[in-house]
């Protein structure tokens, strides 16, 4: 694993995935600058785009550190360069974890286990590389007609689409869980402990605290990981 990860970590991988942030980088800049000088055309007090910047500053903070965790939970397995590019472009934690995750199973090896090499290493960049290319396929291609698909599922009735779309997502999670869970019992303390973390999390302390939703999948990691540190450390 310490040669894989060298190769991971090797200079040439930090200057091929600076450039990606870094377009990502100007894209924001460029977004920045468009909506300045949409603000004079429009005639917008400077005082409330300036206002509007630092709440929209702050408000970046906590989605961040959620990122921020997943990102530094990522670099073990799948080097720095590569989980800092991704968790850059996307921001999306959960799916760039399970796509990681994917990867490793459909080489039929875990996520930084053993008989994690470097061929099954570059599987699992391909695969996060290929789900946010989807993401900009389908955005860009069907977003257009997204708008009366969803009327034609729902009905109208948009309770119902948000039943059908939670619906499948914890399908898909629960499938994943799964899969960890009948691998020991670390594995299952983990993912149950996390899971009910999460739940108490969004109904106790989050409606007090709304700017932890953001920190909400993070703390839920740190606490599963920990109660299976626990097990290990008292039972094994």
């Amino acid at each position: 694993m310490e040669k894989i990860l060298k190769i991971a970590n090797s200079p040439t991988v930090w200057v091929l995935c600076s450039i990606v942030v870094s377009i990502s980088l100007i894209q924001a800049a460029l977004f920045m600058r468009m909506a300045k000088k949409t603000a004079k055309e429009i005639e917008l007090p400077s005082e409330v785009t300036s206002k509007a910047f630092r709440i929209g500053l702050i408000s970046a903070i906590g989605p961040a550190m959620g990122v921020f965790i997943v990102m530094v939970g990522l670099m073990p397995s799948i080097g720095g360069p590569m989980a800092w590019s991704r968790l850059s472009i996307i921001g999306a934690a959960a799916t760039e974890l399970t796509a990681a995750n994917l990867g490793a199973q459909a080489a039929g090896v875990e996520l930084g286990g053993e008989g994690f090499t470097l061929t099954v290493m570059a599987v699992c960049w391909f695969v996060m590389a290929l789900n946010g290319c989807g993401w900009l396929v389908v955005s860009g291609v069907f977003t257009p007609g997204l708008e009366k698909l969803r009327d034609k599922m729902s009905g109208g009735d948009a309770a119902w689409l948000a039943v059908l779309s939670g619906a499948c997502s914890l399908g898909v999670f629960a499938y994943l869980n799964v899969n960890e869970i009948v691998k020991g019992v670390g594995n299952a303390i983990a993912s149950v402990t996390g899971a009910i973390s999460m739940v108490l999390l969004i109904k106790f302390v989050v409606p007090k605290f709304p700017k932890l939703m953001e920190y909400s999948l993070g703390i839920a990691m740190v606490i599963g990981i920990c109660c299976s540190l626990l097990y290990d450390v008292f039972f094994i």
